[in-house]
């Protein structure tokens, strides 16, 4: 080889050996750079922990320090959240942090961690605040009588603070959570839950605050129908109605002007007009007797026509229709103290619902049962109007009351219905489910008032998804008798229908999920056949389960969603006596 060809060698070697340093070099910077982004946004990552978790724990504290009622603790506790739930949010918002939700093999997570940071920024800055400047004590009766101009005044916060619960809980669930690691994906699933609470209770106070001045005189009287719903003797809503009464509202202030039993009312022949779907599963019953206007787990229809009926049998044309039962009763007796009632002895909290369905049957002959019964709501409604109570012990009551489905209102006025269309206040299932929900809801078939002696159970599992976007669920209903074998009054036993008196007979209806279907059912492991029929959007099973004393009976029933792939699934049920035991067994996304 020649000089010349050596020495054009070596300066190809060399120039070769310095693109590769470049790039050694190159990938060095690069390699660095990615390693201190991870390293960077894993310790932002550390910090905004640490930080979500203060606030969390400040949270609690904040909720304790409302319900003691202790509003300086209050103030300090919000300031300590506000500057953890900003650290936050910081440690998620820098360039480093927002490049990370990039990456392909963590951006979701690092994006989502950061939406649960400005979410919870947002809430103690933008909705706690708002809260905790409302006045409670406007939202409660005092000397009788409410204070509307307090309660319009009060409505401007709650209002800005619905508002702020309601986009925050939007852009929430609208994160993808399907990707997410197992950690953030419970993290957020958690505080989803949460944010669908809060959200119902700042709407339902804000409705409230708008709703409350009219619905109580503020433009005029008004008058409603307050109705004694008996879990003894079960109806889908709650139980039969047993007793009424008359309620006149003006101005804020609340008083009885007459008081009746339904078995005065009586019979219609011909019956009142059913809705067409209804009547298919009830036949004309609803529109014959008051006692069964509530066999539809509807109650705007079971108002309605309770509501014509009184009117046909001589009474006034009312404004709505309020519902209640014992355990209501005793809710709010917690609140209220003791109260005195004329033909039987005193409620108190922890005894009104053993005194009003088993000892009034033992003591009371049925006249009597009927007296004591309406002279007991009107009782507790009196002293809840004229007594000053604890404001947060009374709306919690009422929270829970209407939760569990047991304090039901219709309005005959449809501008103010529609306000309350999403809350259960109004005793109807949705149109349309957010969740896919199914409903069970139970009706005594024994002509007897045995219901105080159920002990009811369900639980609903998630199951398969379908390739046209259906899910399947699956229901387990159970039904126990505690009842006795003997010694039982007449008046509790009453006509007997199972045959054995001591047999309770439930007429079960089970409600499929908003465009969803019944698929099968099986009592005790053995298939049975589900009579039923349709009821809006939602396919309804009927089946009839008699359970002996002591024993158990299990209604299996399997389901399809709509186009709904939840994970999840929930419940609306008849509220009983004593509480469900209910369970709902979630699966993973059908998108994963």
């Amino acid at each position: 080889m020649t000089e010349k060809g050596v020495s054009d060698r070596r300066r190809s070697r060399r120039r070769r050996r310095a693109k590769i340093r470049r790039a050694l070099l190159g990938s060095l910077v690069v390699g660095s750079l990615v390693l201190l982004g991870v390293g960077w946004v894993a310790f932002r990552g550390w910090q905004a922990r640490a930080h979500l978790v203060n606030a969390a724990g400040l949270a609690r504290e904040l909720s304790a320090d409302v319900i003691s009622g202790d509003v300086d603790r209050a103030q300090r506790t919000l300031a300590a959240l506000q500057e953890q739930s900003a650290k936050a949010r910081s440690a998620t918002g820098d360039p480093g942090w927002r490049l990370g939700e990039r990456a392909p093999w963590a951006g979701d997570d690092l994006s989502a961690v950061r939406q649960i940071a400005v979410a919870v920024d947002e809430l103690a800055r933008g909705a706690f605040p708002s809260l905790l400047r409302t006045d409670l004590a406007s939202l409660v009766p005092r000397g009788g009588r409410l204070d509307l101009d307090r309660l319009t005044a009060v409505s401007g916060e709650l209002t800005a603070a619905d508002r702020v619960v309601q986009e925050v809980r939007s852009r929430l669930a609208a994160v993808p959570q399907e990707s997410l690691v197992s950690q953030i994906r419970v993290a957020l699933a958690a505080l989803r839950t949460e944010m669908d609470r809060l959200a119902g209770l700042t709407g339902a106070a804000e409705r409230g605050a708008k709703l409350l001045p009219p619905l109580l005189g503020a433009d005029g009287p008004r008058s409603y129908l307050l109705l004694s719903q008996n879990p003894a003797e079960l109806r889908a809503t709650g139980g039969m109605i047993g007793a009424y009464a008359v309620v006149r509202a003006e101005d804020g202030r609340i008083r009885m002007v007459e008081q009746g039993t339904s078995v005065k009312i009586g019979r219609f022949v011909p019956p009142l007009p059913v809705p067409k779907q209804a009547r298919a599963l009830w036949s004309d019953l609803p529109g014959m007797y008051p006692a069964d206007v509530n066999l539809t787990p509807h109650f705007p229809t079971a108002a309605a026509l309770y509501r014509e009926m009184y009117r046909r049998r001589g009474g006034s044309t009312v404004d709505g229709v309020l519902a209640v039962d014992p355990v209501v009763l005793s809710y709010l007796l917690t609140a209220i103290g003791p109260v005195t009632v004329a033909g039987g002895p005193a409620l108190t909290g922890d005894g009104a619902v053993r005194t009003l369905l088993s000892d009034a049957y033992r003591d009371l002959d049925d006249e009597q049962q009927d007296g004591y019964f309406a002279a007991s709501a009107a009782a507790v409604f009196n002293a809840l109007f004229t007594r000053n109570v604890d404001p947060r012990v009374l709306l919690s009551a009422f929270d829970r009351s209407i939760t569990e489905g047991r304090l039901l209102f219709w309005s005959a006025r449809s501008e103010e219905q529609k306000m309350l269309d999403d809350s259960r206040l109004t005793g109807a299932l949705p149109l349309k489910d957010a969740v896919p929900t199914v409903g069970i809801f139970l009706n005594d078939g024994s002509g007897a008032k045995l219901g105080y002696y159920l002990r009811p159970g369900a639980t609903l599992t998630v199951g398969a998804c379908r390739a046209d976007g259906r899910r399947e669920l699956r229901l387990r209903f159970t039904l126990h008798s505690v009842a006795p074998s003997s010694g039982l009054s007449k008046s509790v036993l009453g006509l007997g229908l199972a045959g054995d008196p001591y047999t309770i007979r439930t007429l079960v209806s089970v409600y499929s999920p908003a465009g969803g279907s019944v698929l099968d059912g099986r009592l005790d492991g053995r298939t049975l056949g589900l009579g039923g029929g349709f009821d809006g959007p939602r396919q309804v099973a009927l089946a009839t389960v008699e359970v002996r004393p002591g024993r158990t009976r299990t209604l299996d029933v399997g389901l399809l969603t709509g186009k709904n792939p939840a994970d999840s699934a929930a419940l609306r049920l008849t509220p009983t006596a004593t509480p469900w035991t209910t369970q709902v067994v979630t699966a993973p996304s059908c998108a994963q």
